[in-house]
């Protein structure tokens, strides 16, 4: 029997085995369209500069929107390459680096959007949160340079998209207020999520004598 403790998940972990069955059928037919996992992602990425400019020009609602469609192409990408059988390691790498850029875009159209209007706290909120959205990443892969699975953390890649949709499309309805509160919660909770992994590691490494 192993003496290994059990890893623990993030929300988004517990989740892959549920969404699989929702994915999995619309993933084969992306399949049979000859439309390949990278082509999603950069699809994806595309979506997000879209984003990015409808938020930046005020129109958060639609971005919010566009966001949905766009965060989707994250979800299929995986699938498709889980099923075609051709995951690769430029895949992996491909897909890691335009999901920091998608993400980034976002932001950035929401920090012109608060430049424009002219509400400091919305700019700051949004680059602690690009600063941690990040750092979660970079955590996680160097964490996986020496050899340990990190993917701990309260706030994942999943949970920054559900909170960045939610405060676009709740925006119009009461302007400003949804958009602060979810940039301080990614601020927060992502670098937070930070934390959490260093910390993780450092007892990985302790446990493993590394």
């Amino acid at each position: 029997m192993s003496d290994q403790p059990p890893k623990p998940q993030s929300f988004s972990e517990s989740l892959r085995p549920k969404a699989a069955t929702i994915l999995q059928p619309i993933g084969r037919t992306l399949i049979r369209l000859h439309i390949t996992a990278n082509m999603l992602t950069f699809s994806g990425m595309v979506l997000a500069v879209g984003v990015g400019v409808l938020v930046a020009t005020g129109n958060l609602f639609i971005g919010g929107v566009l966001l949905i469609i766009a965060a989707s192409m994250d979800a299929f990408d995986g699938t498709v390459a889980r099923l075609s059988g051709i995951k690769s390691k430029f895949g992996a790498f491909w897909d890691s680096t335009l999901d920091r850029y998608s993400e980034s875009f976002v932001l950035l159209g929401i920090l012109i959007y608060g430049l424009n209007v002219q509400n400091n706290w919305m700019v700051v909120l949004t680059f602690m949160a690009v600063m941690g959205s990040i750092l979660v990443s970079y955590a996680r892969s160097r964490a996986e340079t020496l050899g340990i699975d990190c993917k701990v953390g309260v706030l994942t890649r999943l949970e920054r998209i559900v909170i960045t949709v939610l405060m676009l499309l709740l925006n119009p309805f009461y302007p400003n207020v949804p958009l602060l509160i979810g940039l301080g919660l990614i601020a927060v909770l992502a670098n937070f999520t930070v934390i959490q992994r260093i910390v993780y590691v450092r007892r990985e490494m302790e446990r493993r004598g590394i």
